[in-house]
């Protein structure tokens, strides 16, 4: 399993989701431009000490990711159908999230395996917590917690 953030735009969000995937032992892929300067000092702050912690991927464009990460690409985004946790997951999906501005666009749909939605009485839910909800599902399905295997 492995995250990967299209451009994401706040760094505080980003930090947040490194912190999680360092607690669950997930990589992240970062797909840039990033909507922030990208900076040590500003990951530490968001994403405290776990950091040094994380098995982190940046990557210069959506193509560059591409040509690297073929693994099937499972795309959290509110126009979807099909809600998260009506899916089977697979150990080596990536979980990718767009950007918190604009999410991602038609060549990003386009390329992923399968579109999901977190139902919501809202407009929008914070990228983190949706990565977190979505990577809990994905983990608890496929026995990829720390420590657990698959039932």
């Amino acid at each position: 399993m492995r995250i990967a953030l299209f451009q994401p735009d706040i760094p505080q969000n980003t930090g947040t989701i490194l912190r999680l995937a360092a607690c669950l032992a997930v990589p992240v892929d970062i797909i840039e431009p990033c909507g922030f300067v990208w900076s040590d000092r500003r990951m530490r702050r968001a994403g405290m000490d776990y950091l040094a912690r994380v098995d982190l991927s940046r990557h210069d464009s959506w193509t560059a990711f591409r040509e690297i990460r073929r693994e099937r690409l499972i795309l959290l985004t509110t126009a979807a159908t099909t809600h998260y946790t009506d899916f089977t997951y697979q150990e080596d999906d990536i979980l990718m999230l767009g950007r918190e501005s604009a999410g991602t666009p038609p060549a990003v749909h386009d390329a992923a395996d399968a579109r999901l939605r977190i139902p919501i009485s809202e407009r929008s839910l914070n990228v983190a917590m949706a990565a977190a909800m979505a990577l809990g599902e994905a983990l608890r399905q496929t026995g990829g917690f720390p420590g657990e295997v698959a039932a």
